[in-house]
């Protein structure tokens, strides 16, 4: 039974906070919950990130939440307004809208250890009204895709007087016909909008690129009405073809290649874009690490768009911008009207203050192991009842709603104890954290994960701290249950006799099982024993 006395926050109505709130309404029936979000609408990056050409780069059925499959996909991959109408779609469906506190930034989440819960101040992004509220347990869901980067160390940023944003905070009302545009990066983001962008010839394009990227061929191949109609009609045909989505992502992580086959990856990689880009660009387009090291971008039209006459991509660095434009290091002066940063986001910083026992905290935790660490990716040492959704090292090249749900359901499993009454908080243990941990970097040291600077190392050189180096079918398998020998729990005596009693009924389950079978066997093997010695014995004696 639920306690109704207790309330849990979630810091992020985006895919992974959607579907956190999702599993309490109908796992857990659980009801007392708010969703705190810093924008005006759910969906998360796919309401914030709404630059043409913005899609998903995983095919959208297995992007998809696994209790609500949607047959009507129009495309393999999702564009940004069919995935945002989605997940808009489902926060009505579940009723969550009276749960969220839309444009509310969480501030800071502090443990009270003597009442058991949190004390959470949040502030209104528009007044700046502060609030105070009190969670028993706090689910972040804030994702690595939040807060965007501005590469402030290049000099002269903020010294550009023209038009200059970054990709995820897309002016909806732009205009760039006639204008000179710089495009700085190209990886995930860059990517997908610059041919959209470059499309009309009066936009004159730069793409500058510090590192290039491995790419490769990812077409969105649209659904027939016979494959929608199959999606909504035949039982299973909907779950098979996401089950062989999966398997495809997969399988090069259950099974390694060979030395051999990643070199003749690399050299098919390699191909690949010089079959593509122009000429003039083919001393510049192959990177000198390995494919794998960065997030390989998925070709959805980029290689193929480089030979029109108004783009043209830069790779002599940037040394300074300033008022009307950007200087390279070669010293030449470029003028432009409008400079897009394509420039990822900040991750290797946790982006609020949360505090814990001791005055632990997640950040301090984070910088005294190298950057963000944490057990199984999802909770920190010394922060009871706080869990992280898409935490350090749950990054995978496939769906991230998967190792989501996983997680989810790991959580939920956490926290019905607490929600129930019958536990106040369960905190990670430091000891297996760090072992976790460590068999994670070791891991990592034997991949390609060490071998380029990325936006998934501390400080771009440090320490690996996205990727899940396993099989995301490895990642199920240890968060199916908790190891509750890895947790302290408090006030826990309820859950504790309760957990006791029921493993004595289920020995006595496996008991009474195993007496009936051994009854039965040992009454069939005397049975059998008579038919095939006894009985042919007596029937063969002589009759005096």
């Amino acid at each position: 039974m639920i306690d109704h006395q207790r309330r849990v926050a979630i810091i992020g109505a985006g895919v992974g906070g959607l579907s956190q709130a999702i599993a309490l309404k109908t796992k857990l029936r659980f009801h007392d919950f708010t969703i705190y979000e810093k924008g005006s609408e759910v969906g998360g990056a796919w309401r914030a990130n709404t630059y043409p050409g913005c899609s998903s780069d995983v095919q959208i059925h297995w992007y998809s939440l696994s209790s609500d499959l949607y047959p009507l996909w129009n495309k393999s991959h999702g564009l940004q307004p069919e995935i945002q109408a989605y997940w808009i779609k489902l926060a009505k469906k579940y009723n969550l809208y009276p749960h969220i506190a839309f444009n509310t930034k969480v501030l800071s989440a502090e443990w009270d250890d003597a009442k058991q819960q949190y004390a959470i101040v949040v502030e209104d992004i528009f007044s700046g009204k502060r609030m105070s509220s009190v969670a028993h347990v706090v689910i972040s869901a804030v994702g690595v895709l939040q807060a965007p980067k501005i590469p402030y160390e290049v000099p002269g940023v903020r010294k550009f007087r023209g038009t200059s944003f970054h990709s995820a905070q897309w002016p909806g009302s732009i205009d760039m016909q006639n204008k000179r545009v710089a495009v700085i990066g190209n990886a995930a983001s860059g990517a997908q909008f610059v041919p959209f962008i470059s499309e009309d010839p009066s936009v004159e394009v730069v793409n500058f690129i510090r590192t290039p990227t491995w790419f490769n061929s990812r077409p969105h191949i649209p659904y027939s009405d016979t494959e929608k109609w199959i999606f909504a009609n035949i039982p299973l045909a909907m779950r098979l073809h996401r089950a062989w989505i999966m398997f495809w992502f997969d399988f090069p992580s259950i099974v390694r290649p060979s030395g051999k086959a990643l070199k003749k990856r690399r050299e098919a990689m390699t191909k690949y874009i010089l079959d593509n880009a122009p000429t003039r660009y083919h001393d510049h387009m192959i990177p000198n690490y390995p494919p794998g090291c960065k997030r390989t971008v998925a070709n959805s039209g980029f290689l193929d768009i480089l030979h029109r006459p108004n783009l043209t991509l830069n790779f002599d660095g940037i040394a300074n911008i300033v008022e009307n434009g950007i200087i390279t290091k070669t010293g030449e002066m470029l003028p432009f009207d409008v400079i897009i940063y394509a420039t990822g986001f900040i991750s290797d910083r946790y982006s609020m203050h949360v505090r814990g026992l001791n005055g632990a905290t997640i950040q301090g935790y984070y910088d005294a192991h190298g950057g963000p660490t944490a057990y199984l990716g999802t909770a920190v040492p010394s922060i009871p009842n706080f869990y992280l959704l898409v935490g350090p090292n749950t990054g995978i090249a496939g769906s991230a709603l998967f190792m989501e749900e996983v997680q989810i359901g790991y959580i939920l499993q956490l926290i019905e104890p607490v929600l129930s009454g019958s536990a106040s908080s369960f905190t990670v243990k430091a000891s297996p954290t760090d072992i976790y941990n460590t068999k994670v970097q070791e891991r990592i040291s034997r991949s390609v994960f060490e071998q380029c600077h990325s936006w998934a190392r501390t400080n771009g050189t440090g320490k690996v701290y996205n990727p899940f180096p396993w099989a995301a079918t490895l990642w199920w398998w240890w968060l199916r249950k908790p190891n509750w020998d890895h947790y302290v729990a408090v006030g826990a005596e309820k859950w504790v006799w309760a957990r006791r009693k029921k493993a004595v009924k289920n020995i006595l389950k496996c008991a009474a099982v195993l007496m009936l079978s051994w009854s039965y066997i040992s009454g069939s093997a005397q049975r059998i024993f008579y038919n095939m010695v006894v009985s042919p014995l007596l029937f063969s004696m002589p009759i005096n």
